[in-house]
């Protein structure tokens, strides 16, 4: 093996051993922070289970496929927003007009994937939404592993059967609770924006990163800047 060689051999072999300790670093900043987060928020978790019990039938968590990792689905945990049994068809049609491209599609108020009116949302689940507190089950998810603190957003398995095979790039990294397209000014992106942020984000991800990401999430949340 020639000099030239055995130097290829050992820049490959340190850019594993980086990528590895930045792994085990990123997943070690997801599980110091969701842990206390489930502990500490769990009063607050219990009151909104019963809000949601109370203002509408149905179970209080919905569950959902979604696309992560690899392209491997998992189940996603949400606070219900919607009716139990609510008809996804017209999120499927609109999405699919956000992927396709199309010019007339207006997002709703609160960001790109929602619908300018969408009567299926109940009363708790508006004030969820707007706090973003829909969200705050998946912290068990990101415990199991299937998600982290910051990544691209989880994908429903019909948004990817129209995917180009470049948009496949953001299924490099797990999806996360926040990531770089919702501090980006979420909700004058287009869809093909968000993804070229979403693969942004795959390719320069950092625990530095990922703290200022999730900073920057506190102050989206707290004035409703670009909330979705």
């Amino acid at each position: 093996m020639t000099a030239e060689q055995w130097a290829q051999t050992l820049d490959a072999v340190q850019a594993r051993s980086t990528q590895r300790s930045s792994a085990i670093a990123r997943r070690g900043l997801d599980l110091s922070l969701s842990l206390p987060l489930l502990v500490l928020l769990a009063p607050l978790l219990a009151l909104i289970a019963a809000a949601v019990r109370l203002d509408s039938s149905g179970p209080a968590i919905y569950r959902q496929h979604r696309v992560g990792l690899r392209g491997r689905e998992f189940e996603v945990h949400k606070f219900r927003s919607m009716r139990s049994g609510a008809d996804t068809k017209r999120h499927r049609d609109y999405v699919n007009q956000l992927i396709g491209g199309a010019d007339d599609v207006q997002p709703g108020e609160e960001g790109l994937y929602k619908l300018v009116v969408d009567d299926r949302i109940t009363r708790v689940g508006r004030v969820l939404r707007r706090w973003s507190l829909d969200e705050l089950p998946q912290l068990w998810n990101v415990v199991r592993g299937e998600m982290a603190l910051v990544g691209p957003r989880p994908v429903i398995p019909y948004e990817v059967e129209r995917y180009p095979d470049w948009y496949h790039g953001r299924f490099t990294v797990k999806p996360g609770l926040t990531g770089l397209w919702q501090v980006s000014g979420r909700n004058e992106k287009t869809y093909e924006e968000m993804v070229e942020l979403d693969i942004e984000y795959a390719r320069r991800r950092t625990v530095w990163l990922d703290l200022k990401i999730l900073a920057r999430t506190a102050l989206v949340v707290l004035t409703h800047r670009g909330v979705a």
